[in-house]
């Protein structure tokens, strides 16, 4: 798909289903795009590695020790659960995220605790002309990096050694990807191939995360 785009419009909620999307990237980190529709649930499950989940529209909530436990998600919300964490989500008026299994590994930010819920743009703060990064949880095949932009500033064209895929968290900018220019907003979604040559400048302030895939 060329330009940025909304999950949530791709895949819309659809009352009484739940839809799950794999999502075309060349990594052994898995990445799905889930679509809960009103009422539905996800059953708990217990993963051999890490989850990221991301909320991408809606509302939901992620049931976690033995269903004892709920956390409520929003957009823009993040929750990372450890290995071997039984975990499920359920939704009353529906709910789209995206699921992110990295392998075992990982290094996690000491300012981000397993199973709590945090909103991403309030983790890094915006500086006076100034490119923001926060190295979120990585491993040898992948890497979850928040950043956050000053008006105006932004990363010259460069290519990435793996495929990528930018979350739109706050604000407005324009990504050049090879040779064309594409306006991305809070939200939406971009996603760069291999090798794919790619810019970023904020037209205003702009923050927003970065899956890397390295391997």
């Amino acid at each position: 798909m060329n330009g940025a785009f909304s999950v949530s419009k791709e895949h819309p909620p659809q009352d009484g289903l739940t839809i799950s999307t794999p999502v075309s990237i060349l990594s052994e980190t898995a990445v799905t795009w889930f679509s809960l529709g009103a009422q539905t649930d996800i059953s708990a499950e217990v993963y051999d590695r890490p989850v990221i989940y991301i909320g991408m529209d809606g509302s939901g909530s992620l049931v976690t020790k033995n269903e004892n436990q709920e956390s409520e998600m929003t957009q823009g919300d993040c929750f990372i659960i450890e290995s071997g964490t039984l975990c499920g989500t359920k939704t009353q008026k529906g709910f789209v995220y995206a699921e992110i299994m990295p392998m075992e590994g990982v290094k996690m930010n000491q300012a981000i605790k397993p199973g709590e819920i945090f909103q991403m743009t309030d983790l890094l703060p915006y500086e006076n002309g100034s490119v923001v990064n926060m190295d979120v949880v990585s491993n040898d095949a992948m890497k979850f990096v928040l950043m956050s932009f000053d008006k105006g500033t932004g990363l010259s064209p460069h290519r990435a050694p793996g495929d990528a895929l930018v979350f739109a968290l706050d604000g407005k900018a324009v990504i050049g990807y090879e040779g064309k220019d594409y306006p991305i907003e809070a939200g939406q979604t971009f996603h760069f191939a291999k090798n794919g040559l790619h810019s970023i400048t904020a037209d205003e302030k702009f923050k927003m995360a970065l899956l890397l895939m390295l391997k």
